[in-house]
């Protein structure tokens, strides 16, 4: 058969067709892998921008701090301090003997309840006995010669009037018996002098109260002599009435007005409290204290509290308008002075403050604080003023 001849098929292109149909496979195949390999890249790079921005976003919210914030309370409208005192017998005092001699007895011990004018003990004073009598003569003898002396005067004052003596004997016998009347009078004191001493030998006690010391016993020399030292007989105390002596700080001393009224605990007392009157003070604050020396009196008629005893004083002070209370641990202490940090728009806000009372865990702020502000609580100490900052409620935690 010819090459030419038009009627039969060509051989190659058959053979054309079917090679051309793998690559076609391998292209969509390539084009596939590579459209997933892209997909794949696109989205491992879009998720890395999104971490990275959900980083950058994490790290400025870690940045900004968290801070505890309570708000100030609103002062109560009258409020107390407590403040240690001790208390005294309204009256309490040694006694001393005005006499010397030897105890002959005494009557009453200690924690006796004695009246005025009780005997608490007798004194033996035979000296003073003796000089007693010895003075009773010499005020006699002197009695005598003025008697003498007197019917002397009398008779040269008649005898001058017939010129039986002369007035020089009759000035003599005038100034014997002056001389006579004065020694009268010095024997009639010193008889009183004796019979005051002799008195003394009875110790009465000089107003009602408790014994609290006896320091005689029978047979006991007791020496009254201006110069020697004297022993102490008995210790009185008068515990109708006691004395509460308090030293309250000078910033507090609106409270130590006389005429206050004041309550006071004991430690042996729970629960149970005793009614005073502040009747005084000092007047003056102590230099080396800062304190103000106070007098409270309270009426002890059962005798439950006893001189010495260490109490506390509570006296109720006025606040002052307008004045909060925060807790003492949102206070910064700066060079600028006092002051408190607060939150406002999201922001920290130093503000000046003005103390007035310190109640320990609190404070009373007088000036720079509403109620409505959120103070921050234990403030760092590099915080400053534009600070953003997270807030937490510490009260409602």
């Amino acid at each position: 058969m010819p090459p030419n001849s038009g009627t039969e098929p060509k051989p190659e292109v058959p053979s054309r067709r079917r090679s051309s149909e793998p690559r076609r496979l391998r292209l969509a195949l390539m084009a596939t892998v590579a459209a997933v390999f892209g997909v794949a890249i696109y989205g491992g790079i879009h998720s890395r921008v999104r971490a990275e921005e959900q980083l950058v976003r994490t790290t400025a919210a870690a940045a900004v701090p968290s801070v505890l914030v309570v708000h100030p309370t609103l002062h109560p409208p009258q409020s107390e301090i407590a403040l240690p005192g001790y208390t005294e017998a309204f009256t309490d005092t040694p006694v001393y003997a005005r006499t010397s001699g030897y105890v002959k007895a005494w009557s009453f011990d200690i924690g006796a309840h004695v009246k005025k004018g009780d005997l608490l003990a007798e004194i033996d004073t035979p000296e003073v006995d003796q000089q007693l009598r010895q003075a009773h003569a010499d005020l006699a003898a002197a009695e005598a010669d003025l008697k003498v002396a007197q019917i002397t005067a009398k008779r040269d004052e008649d005898l001058l009037k017939s010129r039986a003596v002369s007035t020089q004997d009759r000035d003599n016998s005038a100034g014997a018996l002056a001389a006579d009347a004065a020694v009268v009078q010095s024997r009639q004191a010193n008889v009183a002098r004796l019979e005051q001493l002799q008195s003394y030998e009875r110790v009465v006690a000089p107003f009602d109260g408790v014994v609290t010391a006896r320091n005689i016993d029978v047979g006991a020399l007791v020496d009254a002599d201006a110069n020697a030292p004297s022993k102490e007989l008995f210790h009185l105390a008068a515990i109708g009435k006691l004395r509460v002596y308090v030293a309250v700080p000078e910033i507090y001393d609106r409270a130590a007005l006389p005429g206050a009224k004041a309550s006071l605990t004991l430690d042996e007392y729970p629960g149970q409290s005793f009614e005073g009157t502040l009747v005084r003070n000092a007047n003056a604050i102590d230099p080396a204290s800062r304190t103000l020396l106070v007098e409270v009196d309270v009426a002890n008629p059962d005798g439950l509290l006893l001189p010495g005893a260490y109490t506390f004083v509570h006296l109720s002070l006025p606040a002052s308008a307008n004045s909060v209370s925060v807790p003492s641990n949102t206070l910064l202490f700066r060079r600028e002075g006092l002051q408190v940090a607060v939150v406002r728009n999201g922001k920290t806000d130093l503000v000046p403050v003005k103390i007035g009372r310190d109640h320990g865990q609190t404070v009373e702020i007088l000036s720079g604080l509403k109620p409505s502000d959120d103070v921050i609580l234990n403030p760092a100490d590099s915080l400053i003023t534009g600070t953003p900052v997270h807030l937490e409620d510490a009260q409602q935690g």
